[in-house]
Parts: structure tokens; sequence; C-alpha cells
């Protein structure tokens, strides 16, 4: 018996036996128009074998590394593409910096907030450093009131959000924050909609569900 234990390992199971065969058929066809041909028909069989690549950005050379990786990086074709090299397919990527968390002085808040705040201390003085100080601080006693339901007054905000600046910017004279009886309607009103629409979806499914069966029941 031939078991697939015994057989070469599948370097992308995906595609499976057959194309891996078919890309060991190109690697040993001598003519070399005669392989780009091969090639090009095996990539349109591995495409139809996986439609919903197409969904992925510039899928067409994604198929033929693809097909480079089947050949274990020995492939003599004129590919549309650069062909990669083992080395760039398995090469590690980059670790990524984490913040770390002791780092965030005002957690209800979030790093993203803090830098944007950092960023607002570049801005020259003027309309456009004002305007986005009022977005800022705005978008904090919203995150603050995410947490804290309770009423909370601009001036906790402005004392918050000069702590994080470390007074390297100044609130502009007369700034007056969204009502909090108005910022948690709206986050009531998100949150509801969000509700609604899990419901409807779920009720969609059930429905394509109760369909299907009647569908099989009729055959």
């Amino acid at each position: 018996m031939d078991y697939n234990t015994n057989r070469k390992k599948l370097e992308l199971p995906e595609y499976g036996r057959n194309v891996q065969n078919m890309v060991g058929i190109i690697k040993n066809t001598p003519d070399r128009a005669e392989r780009n041909r091969l090639a090009k028909s095996t990539v349109q069989l591995m495409e139809n074998m996986n439609p919903q690549l197409r969904d992925v950005a510039d899928y067409k050379h994604k198929l033929w590394d693809h097909l480079a990786v089947i050949a274990d990086f020995d492939l003599d074709i004129d590919s549309p593409y650069p062909l990669p090299t083992q080395a760039e397919i398995h090469q590690k990527p980059m670790k990524m910096k984490y913040s770390n968390p002791d780092e965030i002085r005002f957690k209800h808040y979030g790093k993203i907030l803090e830098d944007m705040v950092r960023k607002a201390t570049q801005y020259p003085e003027g309309e456009e450093r004002n305007a986005l100080i009022a977005t800022i601080a705005n978008q904090m006693k919203k995150s603050f009131l995410t947490w804290n339901r309770e009423t909370v007054s601009d001036d906790v905000i402005f004392a918050d959000l000069l702590a994080i600046a470390c007074n390297r910017i100044s609130i502009p004279e007369g700034l007056k924050l969204k009502d909090s009886r108005e910022l948690l309607r709206q986050q009531a009103m998100a949150s509801t909609g969000a509700a609604a629409n899990n419901s409807k979806k779920h009720k969609g499914k059930k429905q394509q569900a109760k369909k299907k069966q009647k569908h099989a029941a009729a055959k």
C-alpha cells in the first residue's frame, strides 16, 4: 500500500498532492517554453482551488509565490513576478514593541490618546492646535464616562489633559466640552444599535438555516 506517510511531505497541503505532483512535472520538463506553459496552467488551477485568495490584494503574485514554495524554490521559469527565495519566505518578522502598561499614566484614557496629546504639544499655537485640543478633551470625557457613569466636570478633564501634556499646552480660552448627559445618551444609543444589529444578523442566520432545512426536506 502507498500511504501518505511514506510520500514526500506536502509543502502547502491546501493545494493537495496532485498540484505538488504537477509542479514536479514542471521541474522535470526540459523545454523552457513548455515549463512556462505548465506553470501558468498550474497557477490557474491553484486559483480555482482557492477562490478566496481573490479577496487578497495582489493575489496573483501570492499564487506565483506559492508555486515557488511548492517547488522548493527550485523552479527555472519566466514568472510574471520575481520568484521569492527560501530566505525571504522563512525570514522571521521583526519583533513588535509592546507598550508597558505602567507607562500609561491614565489607563482609562488609553495609550493612543496619550500619544495624541503628546502630538498636540508639537503643533504651533493657533486654531488648528486649539481644534485638536478640543477634540482630544471631548474624547477624554467620553472615555472617562465609559468607566465612570457619573457626571464629570470639564475642569477634571482639563487637569488630566494638562498632566498628560506636562503643561506644555494651554486650554483654549472659553473651551466648553460636550454635556455629560449627551455623551451618555450617545453611548447608550450606540450600544442599543449594535445589539439590534447583532439580533438582526442572528435572526437572518436562523431564517437561512430553516430555508436550507425545507429545501433539503423537499428533495
